[in-house]
């Protein structure tokens, strides 16, 4: 049950940091920000999603992690790697068109990864695990 309960402290510190960057910004937020800030906004709902799953199989009696959620994890992982590389040539790609910050490609390309796992795991736990 401990766990379960780090995902929700991970998720209030993520939302406090996110209070935060948003009170110290100066003035009005550009476009750019607020793409991020939807991003960790859905990745906060993927992640709450995720714990309250966790947490209401453990109420059960059930084993936090089976052999098909290892699997599953694993084959979400590995494809979300491989995309993310080519997340980053297209990043490496357009910050030489695009001039931001190279704190905020780094940014982007993290939340860009976040984003890649989540709609992957997405796409995995609907269609399940074929043929393994």
């Amino acid at each position: 049950m401990k766990r379960s309960y780090l995902i929700f402290t991970v998720i209030t510190l993520v939302v406090i940091s996110v209070i935060g960057w948003i009170f110290n910004s100066s003035g009005s937020l550009p476009a750019f920000e607020i793409l991020q800030f939807g991003v960790i906004g859905l990745m906060i709902v993927f992640a709450a999603y995720f714990g309250f799953t966790r947490l209401r199989s453990e109420k059960r009696g059930e084993p936090a992690e089976d052999e098909m959620t290892r699997k599953e994890m694993q084959k979400t992982a590995s494809l979300s790697y491989y995309i993310s590389l080519y997340l980053w040539l297209v990043i490496l790609y357009v910050k030489d068109r695009i001039l931001l910050d190279t704190e905020v490609w780094i940014g982007t390309g993290i939340l860009g990864m976040a984003l890649t796992f989540g709609i992957v795991w997405v796409i995995i736990h609907v269609r399940g695990l074929r043929n393994e």
